[in-house]
Protein backbone atom coordinates (compact mmCIF):
# COMPACT_ATOMS: atom_id res chain seq x y z
CA UNK A 1 0.00 0.00 0.00
CA UNK A 2 1.35 3.71 -0.56
CA UNK A 3 1.46 6.06 1.79
CA UNK A 4 0.94 9.76 0.56
CA UNK A 5 3.19 11.83 2.33
CA UNK A 6 2.57 14.69 4.83
CA UNK A 7 2.99 17.42 2.48
CA UNK A 8 0.49 16.08 -0.11
CA UNK A 9 -2.25 15.80 2.73
CA UNK A 10 -4.80 18.19 3.11
CA UNK A 11 -4.71 20.53 6.12
CA UNK A 12 -6.98 20.10 8.72
CA UNK A 13 -9.35 23.35 9.23
CA UNK A 14 -10.86 24.20 13.08
CA UNK A 15 -13.41 26.08 13.63
CA UNK A 16 -14.45 27.87 17.26
CA UNK A 17 -18.52 27.64 17.89
CA UNK A 18 -20.02 30.39 19.79
CA UNK A 19 -21.00 30.79 23.09
CA UNK A 20 -23.88 28.27 24.20
CA UNK A 21 -25.62 27.35 27.33
CA UNK A 22 -23.52 24.58 29.08
CA UNK A 23 -25.93 20.94 28.87
CA UNK A 24 -23.76 19.74 31.98
CA UNK A 25 -23.70 22.62 34.39
CA UNK A 26 -26.54 25.07 35.26
CA UNK A 27 -25.56 28.32 34.76
CA UNK A 28 -21.96 28.11 32.83
CA UNK A 29 -21.70 28.83 28.83
CA UNK A 30 -19.77 26.23 26.69
CA UNK A 31 -18.00 27.16 23.37
CA UNK A 32 -15.87 24.18 21.25
CA UNK A 33 -12.91 23.69 19.05
CA UNK A 34 -14.18 21.42 16.04
CA UNK A 35 -13.14 19.91 12.79
CA UNK A 36 -14.72 17.67 10.47
CA UNK A 37 -13.95 14.52 9.48
CA UNK A 38 -14.13 13.71 5.81
CA UNK A 39 -12.06 11.88 3.31
CA UNK A 40 -9.49 8.91 3.40
CA UNK A 41 -7.25 10.62 6.31
CA UNK A 42 -10.69 10.33 8.52
CA UNK A 43 -9.91 7.51 10.71
CA UNK A 44 -6.35 8.45 11.07
CA UNK A 45 -7.60 12.57 12.40
CA UNK A 46 -9.83 10.74 14.32
CA UNK A 47 -7.43 8.34 15.93
CA UNK A 48 -4.83 11.65 16.84
CA UNK A 49 -7.41 13.73 18.22
CA UNK A 50 -9.08 11.26 20.14
CA UNK A 51 -5.08 11.16 22.05
CA UNK A 52 -5.59 14.83 22.29
CA UNK A 53 -8.90 15.07 24.08
CA UNK A 54 -11.23 15.65 21.29
CA UNK A 55 -14.55 13.64 20.98
CA UNK A 56 -16.86 12.76 17.95
CA UNK A 57 -20.53 12.97 17.34
CA UNK A 58 -21.82 12.57 13.39
CA UNK A 59 -18.61 14.37 11.42
CA UNK A 60 -17.75 16.61 14.11
CA UNK A 61 -14.65 16.05 16.30
CA UNK A 62 -14.96 18.56 19.38
CA UNK A 63 -13.29 19.78 22.67
CA UNK A 64 -14.71 22.14 25.01
CA UNK A 65 -12.74 25.27 25.29
CA UNK A 66 -14.67 27.08 27.77
CA UNK A 67 -13.25 30.55 28.80
CA UNK A 68 -13.93 30.27 32.39
CA UNK A 69 -14.21 26.55 32.91
CA UNK A 70 -12.46 23.63 33.30
CA UNK A 71 -14.62 21.14 34.19
CA UNK A 72 -14.73 18.60 31.29
CA UNK A 73 -11.82 16.14 31.95
CA UNK A 74 -10.80 13.61 28.74
CA UNK A 75 -11.15 10.03 30.74
CA UNK A 76 -10.04 6.75 29.53
CA UNK A 77 -9.71 3.37 30.82
CA UNK A 78 -5.89 1.58 31.05
CA UNK A 79 -7.72 -1.80 29.87
CA UNK A 80 -4.67 -3.77 31.32
CA UNK A 81 -4.29 -2.46 34.73
CA UNK A 82 -8.24 -2.24 34.66
CA UNK A 83 -9.54 -4.05 38.10
CA UNK A 84 -13.44 -4.16 38.11
CA UNK A 85 -14.84 -3.13 41.64
CA UNK A 86 -17.37 -5.89 43.31
CA UNK A 87 -20.07 -4.16 41.89
CA UNK A 88 -18.76 -4.55 38.30
CA UNK A 89 -18.35 -8.03 38.77
CA UNK A 90 -21.46 -8.23 39.41
CA UNK A 91 -22.55 -6.56 36.32
CA UNK A 92 -20.69 -8.43 34.33
CA UNK A 93 -22.05 -11.73 35.92
CA UNK A 94 -25.87 -10.69 35.76
CA UNK A 95 -25.41 -10.29 32.04
CA UNK A 96 -23.54 -13.20 31.40
CA UNK A 97 -26.53 -14.70 29.16
CA UNK A 98 -26.19 -12.21 26.48
CA UNK A 99 -23.94 -12.20 23.30
CA UNK A 100 -21.65 -9.50 22.37
CA UNK A 101 -21.11 -9.48 18.39
CA UNK A 102 -19.74 -6.68 16.77
CA UNK A 103 -22.01 -5.23 13.31
CA UNK A 104 -21.21 -3.06 10.74
CA UNK A 105 -21.97 0.74 11.05
CA UNK A 106 -25.12 0.68 9.47
CA UNK A 107 -28.21 1.90 11.04
CA UNK A 108 -31.41 -0.70 10.90
CA UNK A 109 -35.14 -0.52 12.10
CA UNK A 110 -34.53 -3.24 14.64
CA UNK A 111 -32.36 -0.69 16.22
CA UNK A 112 -33.97 2.90 15.88
CA UNK A 113 -36.67 1.32 17.80
CA UNK A 114 -34.47 0.37 20.59
CA UNK A 115 -32.83 3.84 20.01
CA UNK A 116 -36.58 5.67 20.85
CA UNK A 117 -38.06 3.25 23.47
CA UNK A 118 -34.75 4.39 25.24
CA UNK A 119 -34.61 8.62 24.51
CA UNK A 120 -38.22 8.56 25.24
CA UNK A 121 -37.57 6.28 28.90
CA UNK A 122 -34.71 8.34 29.79
CA UNK A 123 -33.99 11.86 27.54
CA UNK A 124 -37.96 12.21 26.86
CA UNK A 125 -36.84 16.45 26.80
CA UNK A 126 -33.98 16.08 24.60
CA UNK A 127 -33.43 16.88 20.66
CA UNK A 128 -32.84 13.26 20.29
CA UNK A 129 -35.98 11.71 21.28
CA UNK A 130 -37.47 13.48 18.03
CA UNK A 131 -35.21 12.18 15.89
CA UNK A 132 -36.68 10.35 13.04
CA UNK A 133 -34.92 7.21 11.58
CA UNK A 134 -33.26 9.20 9.29
CA UNK A 135 -32.23 11.45 11.93
CA UNK A 136 -30.97 7.97 13.31
CA UNK A 137 -29.01 6.76 10.28
CA UNK A 138 -27.48 10.35 9.51
CA UNK A 139 -26.13 9.67 13.62
CA UNK A 140 -24.62 6.28 12.59
CA UNK A 141 -23.25 6.82 9.33
CA UNK A 142 -21.82 10.08 9.30
CA UNK A 143 -18.48 10.44 10.18
CA UNK A 144 -17.64 6.91 10.49
CA UNK A 145 -13.87 6.82 10.71
CA UNK A 146 -12.75 2.71 11.07
CA UNK A 147 -16.39 2.47 13.12
CA UNK A 148 -18.56 -0.70 13.86
CA UNK A 149 -21.43 -1.57 16.48
CA UNK A 150 -21.00 -3.65 19.43
CA UNK A 151 -24.61 -5.63 19.63
CA UNK A 152 -25.97 -7.19 22.69
CA UNK A 153 -28.52 -9.56 22.37
CA UNK A 154 -31.02 -12.21 24.78
CA UNK A 155 -30.91 -15.73 24.92
CA UNK A 156 -33.97 -14.99 22.33
CA UNK A 157 -32.03 -12.96 19.93
CA UNK A 158 -33.82 -10.03 21.24
CA UNK A 159 -31.58 -6.32 20.78
CA UNK A 160 -30.92 -5.26 24.54
CA UNK A 161 -28.41 -2.93 24.04
CA UNK A 162 -25.72 -1.30 21.73
CA UNK A 163 -22.47 1.01 21.36
CA UNK A 164 -21.41 3.04 18.87
CA UNK A 165 -17.39 2.61 18.33
CA UNK A 166 -14.35 4.38 16.64
CA UNK A 167 -11.34 2.02 16.96
CA UNK A 168 -8.62 4.20 17.51
CA UNK A 169 -4.45 3.89 17.27
CA UNK A 170 -4.15 2.92 20.71
CA UNK A 171 -7.82 1.43 21.63
CA UNK A 172 -11.52 2.63 21.22
CA UNK A 173 -13.68 5.57 21.67
CA UNK A 174 -16.87 4.59 23.02
CA UNK A 175 -19.37 7.24 20.84
CA UNK A 176 -22.29 6.76 22.02
CA UNK A 177 -24.49 3.70 23.24
CA UNK A 178 -28.65 2.90 24.15
CA UNK A 179 -29.95 0.50 25.49
CA UNK A 180 -33.63 -1.37 26.72
CA UNK A 181 -34.83 1.36 29.30
CA UNK A 182 -37.08 -1.43 31.38
CA UNK A 183 -33.93 -3.48 32.29
CA UNK A 184 -32.85 -1.36 34.70
CA UNK A 185 -31.51 -4.36 37.40
CA UNK A 186 -28.94 -5.42 34.45
CA UNK A 187 -27.30 -2.18 34.48
CA UNK A 188 -26.87 -2.22 31.00
CA UNK A 189 -24.98 1.18 29.70
CA UNK A 190 -22.37 0.02 32.31
CA UNK A 191 -22.06 -3.48 30.94
CA UNK A 192 -21.04 -2.37 27.22
CA UNK A 193 -18.50 -0.76 29.02
CA UNK A 194 -17.09 -3.87 30.22
CA UNK A 195 -17.42 -5.37 26.55
CA UNK A 196 -15.56 -2.65 25.17
CA UNK A 197 -12.94 -3.43 27.66
CA UNK A 198 -13.21 -7.56 27.71
CA UNK A 199 -12.87 -7.07 23.93
CA UNK A 200 -9.96 -4.53 23.86
CA UNK A 201 -8.26 -6.90 26.21
CA UNK A 202 -8.64 -10.12 23.54
CA UNK A 203 -7.69 -7.59 20.59
CA UNK A 204 -4.10 -6.14 22.08
CA UNK A 205 -5.86 -2.81 22.37
CA UNK A 206 -4.80 -0.24 25.01
CA UNK A 207 -7.54 1.57 26.28
CA UNK A 208 -11.37 2.62 25.98
CA UNK A 209 -11.80 6.34 25.79
CA UNK A 210 -14.55 7.40 27.54
CA UNK A 211 -15.07 11.38 26.53
CA UNK A 212 -15.66 13.42 29.46
CA UNK A 213 -16.04 13.16 33.12
CA UNK A 214 -17.47 16.20 35.24
CA UNK A 215 -16.91 15.99 38.96
CA UNK A 216 -20.26 18.14 39.56
CA UNK A 217 -22.28 16.21 36.54
CA UNK A 218 -24.08 13.25 37.65
CA UNK A 219 -24.70 12.26 34.26
CA UNK A 220 -21.21 11.86 34.26
CA UNK A 221 -21.06 10.16 37.29
CA UNK A 222 -20.51 6.37 36.08
CA UNK A 223 -17.50 7.31 34.66
CA UNK A 224 -15.53 7.18 38.12
CA UNK A 225 -16.62 3.33 38.19
CA UNK A 226 -14.32 2.41 36.09
CA UNK A 227 -10.99 2.68 38.19
CA UNK A 228 -8.10 3.12 37.75
CA UNK A 229 -8.80 5.69 34.77
CA UNK A 230 -6.60 8.25 33.09
CA UNK A 231 -7.22 12.12 32.28
CA UNK A 232 -5.91 14.33 30.16
CA UNK A 233 -3.89 17.39 31.39
CA UNK A 234 -1.55 19.96 30.11
CA UNK A 235 1.26 17.53 30.51
CA UNK A 236 -0.23 14.64 28.82
CA UNK A 237 -2.61 12.04 30.20
CA UNK A 238 -1.85 10.80 34.08
CA UNK A 239 -3.36 8.51 36.46
CA UNK A 240 -6.25 9.88 38.13
CA UNK A 241 -6.61 8.88 41.91
CA UNK A 242 -9.60 6.80 43.05
CA UNK A 243 -12.83 8.84 42.35
CA UNK A 244 -16.08 8.15 44.19
CA UNK A 245 -18.82 6.87 42.36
Amino acid sequence: MSVIPLRHRPIQQFYRSGPMPCPYLAGKVERKLFTRLAGPFAAEVNSTLSRAGFRRSHDIVYRPVCPACSACVPVRIPVGEFEPSRSLRRVWRRNADLAIAEAPAVATSEQYRLFSRYQRSRHADSDMARMGMADFSAMIDEGRADTCLFEARDPKGRLTGVILTDRVADGVSAVYSFFEPEADRRSLGTFLILALVDRCLRDGRSHVYLGYWIAASRKMAYKARFQPLEALGRDGWYRLPPLDP
